[in-house]
C-alpha cells in the first residue's frame, strides 16, 4: 500500500489538475452517504466520510480532540472497488485543504463575474491561504487580494506570507469598505455570528463561504442570503452549514431559494448568473432581487474521492 505524505499530496495535485478532477467527479457522480459522526466522549469525536464509484472506495477518518496537541487529525484510505484491496493512505488534512479550496475556485469560475479583479479573504486560519492560492491559480484575472482578520497582526502576517509567494496581498482593517470594493468575498472563519453584511456588498459580488460548517455557526447575515442566488457543494450544506440552516429554520428563505448544487451548475442544468455592469450599485428599482451569487461549501466525500484518484493517477 502506497503512503502519501502531506507534501506528496500537495505536489501531486496542481490546481488545474485537481479542478479538472473535481469537475469530472461531479459530472460522473458517485455513491456518497452523509458523513457519520460518533461521540467518543463529551468532547472528542470521530467522523467517517465514505464515497465510492466503479473503481475506488475512499473513507476519510477524522478525529476531533480539543485537548490534544493537534485538535483535528485526518487520514484518507483508498481501496480497490472490485477487490477491496487497500491501495493507498493519504494525509487527510492535506487532501481537505487542497480540495476545499479547489471546489470553491471551480464554483467561482462559473458564478463570479468574468471581469472579477478584487478578492477579499476574510479569515486567517489554516485554510485561509489555500483559498487565496486556489482562486488566484484558477482565475488569472485577479489583481489584488485584501486580507482581513479579527486579529490584525495575523492578517498582516498572512498578507506578507502570500505576498512572498507572489500574490498581490495586503492586509486591511476596514472590513465594510473592503467588502464593498471586492468582486469576490471569500469567508473561511469559525465565526458563530455574521461577519459580512449584505448591505455592504455591490451588485454582482460573489460570496464564497467555507466556514460555518456547523448549524450554530454563521459568516453572513440574512440580508446577504436573501440577495443571493445560492449554489451548494452538496446536500450537507443544507443541514450542516449555519449560513443556510439558520435562515431556512427562521423562514427567512425556503428550499426554493437554493438554485441547485455544483453538479447542476457544471452540467448546465443551472445556468451561470447573468452579468451585471461593473460599476452597478445595489438599487432595488434596477437590480434583480438576487443580485449576488453565493457558494456554500461544507465538504463532502465526493471531493476526497476525486482528489485521491488524481493523486493515484499522478506520475
Amino acid at each position: 500500500m502506497q503512503v502519501y505524505s502531506a507534501d506528496d499530496v500537495h505536489a501531486r495535485l496542481p490546481w488545474h489538475v485537481l479542478a479538472d478532477a473535481l469537475e469530472s467527479a461531479y459530472l460522473a457522480g458517485a455513491q456518497v452517504p452523509l458523513r457519520h459522526t460518533h461521540a467518543l466522549s463529551p468532547s472528542d469525536s470521530l467522523l467517517l466520510m465514505p464515497a465510492w464509484n466503479d473503481t475506488h472506495i475512499v473513507t476519510k477518518l477524522v478525529t476531533v480532540m480539543p485537548a490534544a496537541a493537534h485538535t483535528v487529525q485526518a487520514t484518507l484510505l483508498v481501496l480497490d472497488r472490485s477487490t477491496g484491496e487497500p491501495l493507498a493512505c493519504l494525509d487527510g488534512e492535506a487532501v481537505t485543504l487542497r480540495r476545499t479550496a479547489a471546489v470553491s475556485a471551480v464554483a467561482a469560475r462559473h458564478l463570479a463575474r468574468p471581469d472579477a479583479r478584487r478578492f477579499l479573504l476574510v479569515g486567517t486560519g489554516r485554510l485561509a491561504p489555500w483559498m487565496a492560492r486556489a482562486h488566484f491559480a484558477l482565475r488569472p484575472g485577479l489583481q489584488e487580494v485584501a486580507v482581513w482578520g479579527r486579529d490584525a497582526a495575523a492578517a498582516r502576517a498572512l498578507a506578507k506570507s502570500l505576498a512572498l509567494e507572489g500574490l498581490p496581498a495586503v492586509a486591511v482593517q476596514d472590513l465594510p469598505s473592503a467588502a464593498q470594493a471586492a468582486d469576490i468575498v471569500c469567508c473561511a472563519t469559525t465565526a458563530t455570528a455574521p461577519v459580512v453584511q449584505g448591505a455592504w456588498l455591490r451588485a454582482g459580488t460573489h460570496l464564497d463561504l467555507v466556514g460555518a460548517f456547523r448549524p450554530h455557526m454563521r459568516e453572513v447575515d440574512d440580508a446577504a442570503v436573501l440577495r443571493a442566488r445560492i449554489v451548494v457543494d452538496g446536500p450537507g450544506a443544507l443541514v450542516e452549514g449555519g449560513d443556510l440552516v439558520q435562515p431556512l429554520a427562521s423562514g427567512c428563505i425556503t428550499r426554493a431559494h437554493v438554485a441547485g448544487d455544483l453538479a447542476d451548475l457544471l452540467c448546465g442544468r443551472l445556468p451561470a448568473r447573468p452579468e451585471l455592469p461593473q460599476d452597478s450599485q445595489r438599487d432595488p428599482q434596477r437590480d434583480p432581487p438576487q443580485d449576488l451569487s453565493l457558494f456554500k461549501s461544507v465538504g463532502m466525500a465526493l471531493q476526497d474521492l476525486a482528489a485521491a484518484q488524481a493523486v493515484l493517477a499522478s506520475r
